[in-house]
């Protein structure tokens, strides 16, 4: 058994940090529990561990007297001055009572309060050092699964990354080594809680790499993200020589790349933040051509008017455009289609009608009967021979006055037109 303590504590001292000094004192404590068991209700019972060779053995603090009424509290005298030569009665004496047998017994507690006791003392230095980490990117080995969580390996400790942590589109492989975000530290876990679907990673990996973003020059002010799909980001500066969205996204794309492919091919759109809300909303749903707004303050809503081809491109697959970009602006968007007016057929005629019989000379009567001849416009009646007029009804010879009248009207337009550009 004492080789086999021994080779244990030498094995989470190594692996785990955790120092022998706490591993005996914790195992001294579970024993004291097993002594009493063994050599019953001792006075000032207590166990020691040689931490060099693993021996357990347990002592009592007895007091010396003349006749012995509870061998569990006191020891003659004549037993104490073979401990210790100048004992008298009414002195306390520490007296090896360690029974045959002992570390059998020991052993089963010592097994039971060893796992115990280095579980809390793993909790303890797991929260010391990564509680100032949280926020952090850390990098890890895949270890295993426990149903859809994944177990990742951080070196002298394991953590947690959760299924609703994970990124849908993603598979881990046994042995593969991953980047994650520390999201949280759990004291009572013990556990690192890992994540990669947390928009606060994205933010991380702009923030290490764009140095602007680090360093304040331009500022992160909003993120939406559907994790693996998409990802929208509105960063923003205050100085004026600096373009934000060219800095995130760098010579020639490549600081935007190198994201983009930790992220596995998850689209990212970086996009120029704004004050107004019109024109924030335009620069998130870009690269769709917006024609209007209404703005509901109240509501904190906005609708926004497109033309019917611009439609789904603004919407987004599944809506998802028109979701992140109300994530992004905290603005309920309500993206619809402009209404185009259909003139219907009978309509058409009646304008027709009203348009030629708007020129002086051509009586209402004779615009309705030119109309239904085909003739529906000043250029149709321009371009008619007084022949095809006079063959159509109700014209007849009234034929000549109609023609002298639209050329008439030409002419009064030709002169308007004429004075308005000199004009």
């Amino acid at each position: 058994m004492n080789a086999d303590f021994l080779a244990v504590l030498d094995y989470w001292e190594r692996e785990k940090g955790i120092s022998r000094e706490i591993l005996v004192a914790a195992v001294e404590e579970a024993l004291l529990s097993a002594a009493k068991k063994a050599v019953g209700a001792a006075r000032d019972l207590r166990c020691n561990i040689d931490p060099e060779s693993g021996e357990i053995r347990a002592f009592a603090r007895l007091i010396v007297a003349e006749r012995v009424i509870s061998k569990h509290d006191q020891i003659s005298q004549f037993d104490a001055r073979r401990i210790n030569p100048d004992a008298k009665v009414g002195d306390e004496i520490e007296v090896e009572v360690t029974p045959t047998g002992f570390g059998r017994i020991a052993s089963q507690y010592a097994k039971q309060a060893l796992l115990t006791h280095i579980r809390k003392a793993e909790k303890k230095l797991i929260f010391e050092e990564f509680k100032d980490r949280v926020g952090d990117i850390v990098s890890g080995i895949v270890r295993r699964f426990d149903r859809s969580d994944v177990i990742v390996d951080l070196g002298k400790y394991e953590a947690l990354m959760p299924n609703r942590e994970r990124v849908p589109t993603e598979e881990y492989q046994i042995g593969e080594r991953i980047r994650c975000f520390v999201k949280a530290v759990d004291p009572n876990g013990p556990e690192i809680i890992l994540s990669r679907a947390d928009p606060q990673f994205v933010i991380k990996l702009f923030r290490l790499e764009v140095s602007e973003i680090n360093d304040g020059t331009i500022e992160i002010r909003g993120i939406a993200r559907e994790p693996g799909f998409r990802t929208k980001l509105a960063v923003y500066t205050r100085d004026e020589k600096v373009d934000p969205v060219g800095a995130c996204v760098g010579l020639r794309g490549q600081r935007v790349k190198n994201i983009v492919r930790e992220l596995n091919n998850e689209k990212v759109d970086i996009i120029k933040w704004d004050p107004d809300v019109r024109q924030f909303v335009t620069n998130a749903l870009s690269p769709a051509k917006l024609k209007n707004f209404e703005i509901n303050e109240e509501g904190h809503r906005v609708k926004v008017i497109v033309s019917e081809d611009q439609l789904s491109l603004a919407i987004g697959k599944r809506g998802q455009n028109a979701r992140l970009t109300a994530k992004l602006t905290g603005w309920q968007v309500d993206i619809v289609a402009e209404e185009v007016t259909t003139i219907g057929f009978d309509e058409k005629v009646t304008q027709a009608i009203e348009a030629v019989a708007a020129i002086q000379g051509i009586t209402r009567e004779q615009a309705d009967v030119l109309v239904h001849s085909g003739l529906t416009s000043l250029e149709d009646l321009l371009q008619a021979e007084e022949e095809d007029l006079a063959e159509i009804p109700s014209i007849g010879d009234a034929a000549n006055s109609v023609l002298e009248a639209a050329r008439a009207e030409a002419a009064r337009r030709t002169l308007k037109v004429g004075e308005t550009s000199v004009a």
